[in-house]
């Protein structure tokens, strides 16, 4: 029996590829632990993980949807990632103490995971959830390199941390992508890429399933959960526009009530089951997220992406290159433009081809169980 610990922001996205990763794990006698939010991660883990609290800063900083390039990439490390590592550090420490992890398991974005873990010794694995740092972002940029590397010199002074890049463990990284939907870029070897990570989540109830009408198509439209400070007129110009589609049916997952009211054939609720909601699907649209692009080329769903920041722009190249999608800039989605995309997605099977061609390499890949083995790999390391 090994003992592994994971390391998570408090981000929806970012734990969940992690919950399957644990499920895995425990289904094969290994004791898992987490370090993080315990809010968020028994929300997706369920109430019964065992999770060490961690600290965050006391607001999270909202950015504005126009900060782009150099910019949107300062604001990222300045004010979210520094201070969330800082703050972190000392419950990730504690939960190590008393966890006593063979093996931890550090998100990209809880940085604090793979500093800490190297300070100690202990072997850790970068967990990637987008392939958006998977090949340098930096590389050609030597003094914005410089200055990320100035900034976590000063974060692992002020806690204690080791020396390896936070990012992209020395023992590994499991990215949870397949080459068919990353394409050419060339790897660090350490990188396994070991497909999305589907299953071990909490289930959601309530979802008024009668209102689908299963000899229709149905367009699910999700902003995913990062995303309220930019969500608001986009959703509303998507509900506005297929409204007008005859003979589809539209989910629209709205946490915070945008979209004000629609017609009969448009259901708007605040949250959904994804999952499930996916297996019914014929249609996405979507920001880009690599979890819900995932999830939905896993149910052969293709997509329509509108991506607004960060990787997201990579995600979406990703999709139409795979040919199983096709984007939309979201500064310019109107309705009339959201329609003609999400029919122009129905109407051509090759893009439903293509989806289902990327789902079939996911499963393939192994997800949660293929990252399971990597993990197992290290425990007499």
């Amino acid at each position: 029996m090994g003992r592994f610990l994971f390391v998570t922001p408090p981000l929806t996205g970012h734990v969940n590829p992690a919950v399957g990763v644990a499920a895995a794990l425990t289904a094969r006698g290994h004791r898992v632990a987490w370090a993080g939010r315990p809010e968020v991660i028994r929300r997706l883990a369920g109430d019964g993980a065992d999770v060490f609290p961690c600290a965050v800063p006391r607001r999270l900083p909202e950015r504005d949807a126009s900060l782009k390039g150099p910019a949107a990439f300062r604001f990222l490390w300045e004010e979210f990632l520094i201070p969330l590592a800082e703050a972190m550090a000392p419950g990730v420490r504690a939960a190590i103490g008393r966890f006593r992890p063979q093996v931890v398991i550090a998100d990209q974005q809880a940085i604090a995971g793979g500093l800490v873990a190297d300070g100690l010794g202990l072997p850790w694995v970068t967990s990637a959830t987008t392939s958006a740092e998977l090949v340098d972002p930096l590389a050609g940029l030597p003094k914005v390199a410089a200055w990320l590397d100035d900034l976590l010199d000063g974060l692992r002074a002020r806690i204690d941390g080791g020396p390896a890049d936070p990012r992209m463990s020395p023992h590994g990284v499991l990215a949870f992508t397949t080459r068919e939907l990353l394409g050419p870029a060339a790897l660090p070897s350490r990188v396994r890429l070991v497909g999305p990570s589907i299953g071990g989540r909490a289930p959601t109830g309530g979802f008024p399933w009668e209102r689908l009408d299963p000899a229709v198509p149905t367009v699910f439209v999700t902003l995913g959960t990062a995303n309220a400070d930019a969500a608001g007129d986009f959703l509303r110009a998507a509900a506005k526009g297929l409204s007008g589609v005859d003979g589809i049916r539209t989910v629209i997952a709205d946490p915070g009530g945008a979209v004000g009211p629609v017609g009969e054939t448009v259901l708007v609720v605040p949250q959904v089951p994804q999952m499930a909601l996916l297996a019914r699907a014929d249609a996405v649209v979507c920001h880009g997220g690599h979890n819900t692009v995932c999830e939905s080329l896993w149910h052969g769903v293709p997509l329509v992406v509108a991506p607004i920041r960060d990787d997201q722009p990579i995600v979406a190249c990703q999709v139409v290159d795979a040919g199983a999608g096709v984007r939309l800039r979201f500064g310019k989605a109107k309705p009339d433009r959201i329609a003609a995309a999400v029919t122009r997605v129905l109407g051509d099977p090759g893009y439903r081809s293509a989806a289902e061609k990327l789902g079939a390499s996911f499963r393939e890949a192994g997800g949660a169980a293929t990252a399971a083995d990597h993990l197992e790999a290290l425990l007499g390391g």
